[in-house]
């Protein structure tokens, strides 16, 4: 038979692997591959079509396509669909359905396009054949799908029938398991195959109703997946080829490996997801290699063992950090048992990155998943750190380009010396280099795990280049750089988040960056913080704030602070923990609010008659204070508002060098007598204006709130403190 052109479909993000194992089980004489976005396009025969249904752990759709067609109009579409032989593919007598995906078209409904794609079908055979096809949703003899881009439209038969994830074995489930072929996917990611498994034991300890232990077991035993499945989309199509079919069948039967030596455990604390992960295990034919127990995660044990164990497992999750009782101990058990049974490796999918600092393991890698309707993190941990200090690679070694040999030169001054300090003064996150060579545009900063001290991340923000430098030299000088950052600092890209920081405007200083969730859980002075260095353009933690925070600590007990446009609590909860007797924190994200609420239960300051959280417009609150449950003799008031916003939540702009003397007023109203503001800004040239010195006794503390590690940069921050002249 001719040549068929296939696009096979996987697990979004998932398109590389596919394209290994495509590759693996065609042949490439007689197929040509190619990764596209969402899937793999194959030029292959009907073989391929066989192999990849039968053999494809990460496959879920077979797609041929029959034709291509400009369809910017209901009849143009029509015409299209009507012009395919489709008498050639299937029989008046067959069931058929239809099914459309669309995008940047004029025709943007897909139910639409779907049914005036079955109108076209239908008549053809009608009139062609003198009868038509009926319409069968659930198992047709025949799918057909459209998918329109752009007005163009790719007519195709979906040669699977049903997503090739559905492998046959699994008819009961517990709880919410994960899709078969993302589960295989993510063992393969994990390092998990047919070779290796002689090598390794696996273990899933909350196995639910198997999935993975299942997967893991098929491919350790060499099962085709696609062996127990009875119903596929060639079966009727007119074009299928039975007697190669059946070759393919028996060829696979004969490569099952049923003497299989691996042994895999699965445990979980629910009887009932036992039975019903046995139950599939018996279907799938790989119960003998499967070892169940009923076991709590805090009591986990498996027999003794110099073989390295590969631990996977789904955890239950909790849509908001903390939402569901002992997830966090859940998490601390899970990593204690992986201890236990060193030497081992976890890889975890989480609906909740943010509770994986509770492991405390070393990660050694990450990946954003998504689950169903949940955005998730594989991730991938080691239970033996590497050795604090790594033997750094010399520059000859590393091939670095000589033209980083300046900036790697001064990378590695900046540490020694902020090393050193960092150390005297008990400082654990750090800024190590600031643009301080202009071909260089970023800066670095240093951040060191609470949890497992010797676990560090680093956030690039790299500047925006000017107009004027070449787009392209700005991009390959950042790729150079964030290169020099992992080969000198011994650390995996993992381990570094890049960030390009332009001028921010209004909403954009709060646009999200991705949607990890994933929070790590740093130290700084007495408090616990909370930071994310992937998902926002900022971690949550100003580091140049660093000494100004201190001041809040020692000066608070006692004290009732107001803390205004406080981001993510870290004020507060400096303030919390220096003895104040109540915090207010304001701002007008409820992101960060409940980001603040978080800072806060975790450093024990989970009294919300002391410490309370106000969602508001602080430009408007400021005007009308008395609307707010608020204090009007404040001890502390905090305000370090953006240099500009025009938020579509505010009612009107904030632009702090215009606005700050009307501003400060204001919140000195709400000040006791006695009592201090504290008044920073980030804005470059700021001038406080003259009138509040003659008002007020306004001192610039600028200098000596400028840490050791951003006085290559002092003009980060500007700060003053702000009190009633009489006081």
């Amino acid at each position: 038979m001719h040549n068929l052109k296939l696009f096979i479909t996987g697990h979004k993000g998932f398109e590389t692997p596919l394209l290994h194992e495509l590759r693996a089980i065609l042949k490439p004489t007689d197929a040509v591959l190619r990764k596209v976005y969402g899937g793999v396009e194959v030029d292959a025969t009907i073989s391929a079509v066989y192999l990849v249904c039968l053999h494809s752990r990460l496959a879920n759709r077979v797609f041929c396509e029959l034709a291509q067609a400009v369809a910017a109009s209901e009849s143009q579409l029509y015409e299209a669909v009507y012009q395919v032989e489709w008498e050639k593919h299937l029989q008046p007598r067959n069931s058929i359905a239809v099914s459309a995906t669309v995008s940047r078209s004029k025709l943007d409904h897909g139910h639409f396009v779907a049914l005036k794609t079955k109108d076209a079908i239908v008549d053809r055979m009608r009139n062609v054949c003198g009868s038509r096809p009926s319409v069968e949703k659930k198992q047709p003899d025949i799918r057909i799908h459209v998918h329109l881009h752009q007005n163009r439209a790719s007519i195709s038969l979906d040669l699977s029938g049903e997503s090739l994830h559905r492998r046959g074995y699994r008819t009961r489930h517990a709880g919410a398991p994960l899709k078969e072929h993302l589960a295989a996917a993510l063992l393969s990611q994990a390092g998990w195959n047919h070779e290796r498994s002689k090598h390794l034991r696996l273990l899933d300890p909350m196995c639910g109703s198997g999935t993975f232990v299942i997967e893991a077991a098929m491919i350790a035993a060499n099962i085709a997946p696609g062996l127990k499945r009875e119903y596929f989309g060639f079966d009727q199509w007119l074009q299928h080829d039975a007697d190669l079919w059946q070759q393919h069948l028996q060829q696979a039967r004969r490569q099952v490996q049923k003497d299989s030596e691996v042994v895999i455990y699965a445990s979980d604390y629910d009887i009932n997801a036992l039975e019903t992960a046995r139950d599939n295990a018996e279907r799938a034919g790989v119960a003998q290699i499967i070892e169940f127990s009923q076991q709590q995660i805090a009591e986990l044990e498996l027999p003794p063992s110099t073989t390295e164990t590969l631990v996977i497992c789904n955890p239950p999750y909790g849509r908001r950090l903390q939402s569901e009782a002992g997830l966090d101990q859940l998490y601390r058990d899970l990593g204690d048992a992986v201890r236990r049974l060193e030497p081992a490796r976890l890889a975890i999918i989480s609906a909740n990155p943010d509770l994986l600092h509770h492991l405390k393991l070393k990660r050694l890698s990450r990946k954003d998943v998504r689950n169903g309707p949940l955005d998730c993190l594989f991730a991938q941990f080691e239970t033996v750190a590497e050795a604090a200090d790594r033997a750094r690679i010399s520059s000859e070694d590393a091939n670095i380009d000589e033209t980083a040999l300046p900036l790697r030169n001064r990378l590695e001054k900046n540490a020694r010396h902020l090393q050193r300090w960092a150390r005297r003064n008990d400082v654990s996150c750090y800024r190590l280099y600031d643009a301080d060579l202009p071909e260089f545009s970023f800066a670095l900063d240093r951040y060191q795990s609470e949890i497992a001290p010797e676990q560090a991340w680093f956030h690039l923000q790299e500047y925006q280049a000017p107009a004027t430098v070449d787009a392209d030299l700005a991009a390959r000088r950042i790729d150079l750089a964030a290169r020099v950052v992992c080969e000198l600092f011994g650390i995996s890209s993992e381990q570094l988040f890049c960030k390009t920081r332009s001028r921010q405007r209004g909403s954009e200083q709060y646009r999200k960056q991705a949607h990890r969730g994933e929070y790590f859980q740093v130290r700084e002075g007495a408090a616990s913080l909370l930071i994310n260095l992937s998902d926002y353009l900022d971690s949550g933690l100003f580091l140049d704030h660093r000494i100004t925070r201190q001041r809040v600590y020692q000066a608070a007990r006692g004290k009732d602070l107001l803390n205004l446009f406080c981001y993510t609590g870290t004020v507060g909860v400096q303030a919390g923990l220096g003895g104040a007797c109540s915090v207010m924190n304001v701002d007008l994200s409820q992101t960060y609010l409940e980001w603040a609420r978080q800072n806060h239960r975790l450093n024990g300051l989970d009294d919300e008659e002391r410490y309370r959280f106000l969602r508001a417009d602080i430009v408007e609150l400021l005007k009308k204070p008395a609307r707010y449950p608020l204090k009007t003799n404040y001890d502390l008031i905090f305000f370090d508002p953006p240099s500009f916003s025009n938020s579509s939540k505010m009612q009107q702009t904030l632009d702090i060098q215009r606005d700050h003397t009307v501003m400060i007023r204001q919140a000195m109203s709400l000040l006791a007598a006695d009592g201090l503001l504290l008044f920073s800004t980030n804005r470059r040239g700021f001038r406080l204006d003259e009138e509040i010195s003659r008002e007020f006794d306004a001192r610039d503390i600028s200098r000596a709130t400028i840490p050791e590690d951003f006085k290559r940069n002092p003009k980060i921050h500007r700060c003053w403190e702000i009190r009633h002249a009489h006081a």
